[in-house]
């Protein structure tokens, strides 16, 4: 039976939580603006697994209006009370690159405890493509979270901002040969004399992926 629209209606409005679900994930096999607008009652739906899921196919289906998305996914980060939906809308934020969402990911950062979303968060920064994100990266790096810190350190890179070499500089000799891994990837990401000059130093590292991936970078 080939599948329709109405199809997939039905299922979105049902009160049974699988077929919510199975309508969600169906919504790929139909035309774009109409999943578009069928979507977005799902992002508020009771169910924080229907709202995960709604959250997270924006990341394509948001392109059909930019402006909508950005309300439904501030909104999400704001108010939804599951931290898996707003780190779903918080990586949705940064793969669509609504910038006029940074203060929103911001405040989030600052006013959660719980490091799994501020991870969310900083890892989105560098596809946001933000530049005053650079100043919340900085202050990632000084995180008690070694999974931030690295985070930070990759989102850096991501972001271009010829700026960071020098922030980055300091963790050429960090413990962590994780954060030396990630620094090394970030060099190579942002160019530059200096950025070549910390890969050169790097290529003597101990610790030999971290020594193999300067080398790489250098080529």
């Amino acid at each position: 039976m080939n599948l329709t629209p109405a199809d997939v209606q039905s299922m979105l409005i049902s009160e049974n939580l699988g077929d919510r679900l199975k309508g969600v994930n169906l919504l790929r096999q139909i035309d774009p603006k109409l999943a578009f607008t069928l979507i977005q009652p799902l992002v508020t739906d009771s169910n924080e697994r229907v709202r995960y899921a709604a959250v997270s196919q924006l990341d394509t289906l948001g392109k059909q209006d930019l402006d909508i998305t950005l309300q439904l996914l501030r909104d999400r980060l704001q108010n939804d009370t599951e931290l898996d939906v707003k780190a779903a809308a918080a990586d949705v934020i940064g793969g669509l690159q609504l910038t006029e969402a940074y203060d929103d990911l911001k405040d989030l950062y600052h006013q959660t405890t719980y490091w799994l979303l501020q991870l969310s968060i900083i890892a989105t920064l560098g596809e946001l493509g933000e530049p005053r994100a650079l100043e919340l990266l900085q202050e990632a790096l000084k995180s008690d979270n070694d999974l931030v810190r690295i985070s930070a350190v990759g989102a850096l890179g991501e972001l271009g901002n010829p700026e960071a070499v020098a922030i980055l500089s300091p963790f050429v000799k960090d413990e962590d040969w994780q954060i030396r891994y990630r620094l090394v990837q970030a060099l190579g990401r942002l160019g530059g004399e200096q950025a070549q000059t910390l890969l050169q130093e790097l290529t003597q590292d101990p610790f030999e992926q971290v020594a193999k991936e300067a080398q790489d970078n250098l080529k």
